[in-house]
């Protein structure tokens, strides 16, 4: 391992912003601006730094931003390498099985509703086509359904 320092929050951030460089979300905003306010929704929902690490990372290997060599071998606390890989989607995974890997990893439940908070937010969703806009609400409730929290 090349990295003997853990790495800080502040480094995390910079790496996952390079990592999902040029990236943009199904609004086609920059997919930074998504990371940061699951990261912002886990602070103020009183997630740990740990938390916190796992929202900037959390669809890093999901989108192949970062590979999981290098989520391995990074210089993180395994609690954060534990909710980073219990939050990345498999191919052709059921949501089922997914949400169920969530519940099971600890602190992954607090990132997973910041995340779902997110991207069910109105003026996020208003900018999508209605057929979209009302498959991705549908899906976000269901997994809401799912992990046990209230509706948004």
């Amino acid at each position: 391992m090349t990295d003997h320092h853990p790495l800080t929050l502040i480094e995390v951030e910079a790496l996952a912003r390079a990592a999902h460089e040029g990236q943009t979300d199904k609004a086609g905003r920059p997919y930074a601006e998504h990371l940061a306010a699951v990261a912002e929704g886990v602070r103020l929902r009183g997630g740990t730094a740990e938390q916190q690490a796992a929202a900037w990372l959390h669809d890093a290997i999901e989108d192949d931003a970062l590979t999981l060599a290098w989520l391995e071998s990074a210089g993180l606390p395994s609690s954060v390498k534990e909710m980073v890989l219990s939050l990345s989607k498999r191919p052709g995974e059921p949501v089922e099985e997914y949400a169920a890997r969530v519940l099971a990893t600890p602190g992954a439940l607090l990132v997973k509703e910041a995340d779902l908070a997110h991207n069910a937010d109105p003026a996020r969703l208003a900018v999508l086509d209605a057929a979209t806009r009302d498959r991705l609400s549908a899906k976000y409730a269901y997994v809401r359904s799912l992990l046990g929290l209230a509706a948004s």
